[in-house]
Parts: C-alpha cells; sequence; structure tokens
C-alpha cells in the first residue's frame, strides 16, 4: 500500500469553505479511481503545535504505485491540485507531498 500525505501551509487569506471545497473535491475524486483509498483531510488541531505553518493536509492510500499514478495524471487531481498551488503561501513552496511504502 502506499500512503500520500499531502501538507498545505495555505495563504492567510484562503477561507475554510474554499480549502473544503478542495477537500471534498479530491474526497469524490479518490472514490471514482479504482485502488483509491481512505482520504481523510482537514485542519490540524495539534496540541504540540508545530506545524510551522502547514495547518491543512490529507492522506489518500493506494493500492499500488501504479494507482497512485492513474490518480497523479488525472484531469481532476491536477486541476484540484493547481487550486491547492494557487492558494498556497508561496505557491509550490507552500505544499509538501510524501510518498510512503506501507508494509502490511
Amino acid at each position: 500500500m502506499i500512503r500520500h500525505i499531502v501538507l498545505t501551509k495555505f495563504k492567510p487569506e484562503t477561507e475554510e469553505d474554499k480549502i473544503s471545497g478542495i477537500y471534498a473535491g479530491l474526497s469524490e475524486l479518490t472514490e471514482k479511481i479504482s485502488g483509491a483509498h481512505n482520504f481523510i483531510g482537514g485542519r490540524s488541531d495539534s496540541p504540540e503545535q508545530i506545524e510551522r505553518g502547514y495547518m491543512h493536509a490529507f492522506v489518500i492510500d493506494f493500492d499500488s504505485w501504479a494507482d497512485l499514478k492513474v490518480y497523479a495524471e488525472h484531469p481532476e487531481h491536477r486541476a484540484l491540485g493547481s487550486q491547492i498551488v494557487e492558494n498556497a503561501a508561496g505557491g509550490i513552496d507552500g505544499v509538501l507531498v510524501l510518498d510512503l511504502e506501507v508494509k502490511n
């Protein structure tokens, strides 16, 4: 399984409703793609408070690297990803992406 993790430092003026809409779109896309599961996303409420401005994140699990590739190349993903970058502080510099292979 591949766990796709995306952290975003959104611009301060980006409204929570806009972020929620982007995440809703990603959740819907996850449901459409075979091999994609368990979308979860939202705003951090960590008691540690060491987010360093990366206050929003989402996670999607994929059955394989090939499934992640299908998602990454999907037109809806590209459109939603563009919205994230447009609203991130510093553009792409306000986005962190990690893909971890999780052994069962």
